[in-house]
């Protein structure tokens, strides 16, 4: 139940991502008193949490070694330690692309939560862009890369994590650097929603700049 619960999150997620996409390029298009305005920053912000849940579902399931989910089996061994366990959940390709769209989705998600100084045109830019761009690794993990993915049969035993990550700070590297390097995904959708309304001044500098650092940091 709890990768169904996972996998139902991813989904939602996803078209939350397309809804953000969508609200935010009608809404610049609308003007700022538009009834579609309205759902650019809640559809960041559920999004995020649903991301957020998808995520803590893969934890999960790797902090209880369930041997019928096809990425525990494969990259986790229920006599590992717990950071060993929960570190599988991002050694490997689906689940790191997991991290790295919800990390996206959380920026996005906070931004709509936090930013206040840009003109709301803007923002609904930056928040469309956010939206399109996640909008691909939603769509690259639900067609290609499933990482809730069920076994026919549950394996007997996991094959265990990558020897090469099985060490502390290969455990803690990958979520230290998608919070930096996913994280710089804001600049570039700040970037975009700027040139779209083509409101490149100062204050959107300003606004930026705390994000970008953060991410930096």
């Amino acid at each position: 139940m709890i990768a169904e619960l996972g996998h139902a999150a991813l989904w939602l997620a996803a078209a939350l991502a397309a809804l953000q996409m969508a609200a935010g390029f009608l809404a610049v298009r609308a003007g700022e008193g538009s009834e579609i305005a309205r759902l650019v920053r809640p559809s960041a912000v559920v999004q995020a949490a649903l991301a957020s849940i998808a995520f803590a579902m893969l934890l999960w399931l790797f902090a209880i070694t369930d041997l019928s989910v096809k990425l525990v089996a494969a990259n986790s061994h229920s006599l590992k330690p717990l950071v060993f366990k929960l570190s599988g959940a991002w050694g490997n390709h689906e689940g790191s692309m997991l991290l790295w769209v919800t990390v996206m989705s959380l920026s996005g998600g906070l931004i709509a939560l936090a930013e206040k100084r840009l003109p709301e045109r803007t923002m609904h830019a930056t928040l469309a862009a956010q939206g399109l761009v996640s909008l691909g690794f939603y769509a690259f993990l639900i067609l290609s890369s499933n990482p809730f993915e069920r076994l026919p049969v549950p394996a007997p035993e996991g094959l265990g994590l990558n020897p090469l990550l099985q060490d502390l700070g290969l455990a803690f590297h990958p979520p230290t650097l998608y919070m930096g390097y996913v994280g710089l995904s804001v600049a570039f959708s700040f970037a975009v929603g700027a040139l779209l309304t083509r409101q490149v001044t100062p204050d959107f500098a300003s606004a930026m700049r705390p994000w970008v650092l953060a991410a930096w940091v």
